[in-house]
């Protein structure tokens, strides 16, 4: 069997996130765990602020489109989710709103969250909470929204300012098993929906 192929991405495009370096963490190990994992950046795919009337008379933007290609290209996603006001990230929804639009002849709505794929969410935070609350937020998004499978093993950080050693790997013992417990369920996951 292939190896399973799983992208990642954060909701955040900032220059050192918190939210970045918890991506990075899942891509090395992913890498460990025989997965071929692709990182990406929301950056390079910029999009308007998600309006009806613009995907009427424009369409939805290549950028989306792009998008969903890739996504449907894994058999996983991991998205590194930052807590804004105890919500997802504007970035993030928006882009997730864009994606959804799009639908080719022949598959559901949605289609880039269904047919196959796993979802796996996690978070870092500067708060003692770990960014849960904006986690909550995204698992109903992605599962009742958009009708995407999401395992239930995440990972929170919590102190994400002094959570990553100097090579970007969780110091914390037990955030990092956290950590190796969500990638191994998510590679598990994605193999067996490939049957």
């Amino acid at each position: 069997m292939r190896a399973v192929k799983i992208l990642v991405f954060s909701g955040s495009t900032r220059s050192g996130s918190f939210n970045g370096k918890l991506a990075g963490a899942v891509l090395r190990e992913l890498a460990l765990g025989d997965a071929q994992a692709t990182r990406i950046s929301l950056s390079d795919f910029p999009l308007p602020l998600y309006d009806g009337d613009l995907e009427q008379t424009k369409g939805v933007p290549e950028a989306a489109h792009k998008l969903k290609r890739i996504i449907q290209s894994h058999d996983g996603v991991f998205i590194a989710c930052p807590e804004y006001n105890a919500g997802v990230t504007p970035l993030l929804k928006n882009t997730l709103d864009w994606v959804s639009r799009i639908s080719d002849p022949g598959e559901p709505a949605s289609a880039a969250f269904k047919q196959n794929r796993v979802f796996a969410i996690g978070s870092a935070s500067p708060g003692a909470m770990g960014g849960v609350r904006g986690l909550m937020s995204m698992r109903t998004i992605l599962e009742m929204g958009l009708g995407a499978l999401v395992i239930p093993q995440t990972v929170i950080v919590s102190s994400a300012a002094s959570a990553f050693d100097a090579k970007g790997d969780l110091a914390d013992e037990r955030s990092a098993s956290l950590l190796k417990a969500m990638v191994q369920a998510l590679i598990r996951q994605a193999r067996f929906q490939l049957g």
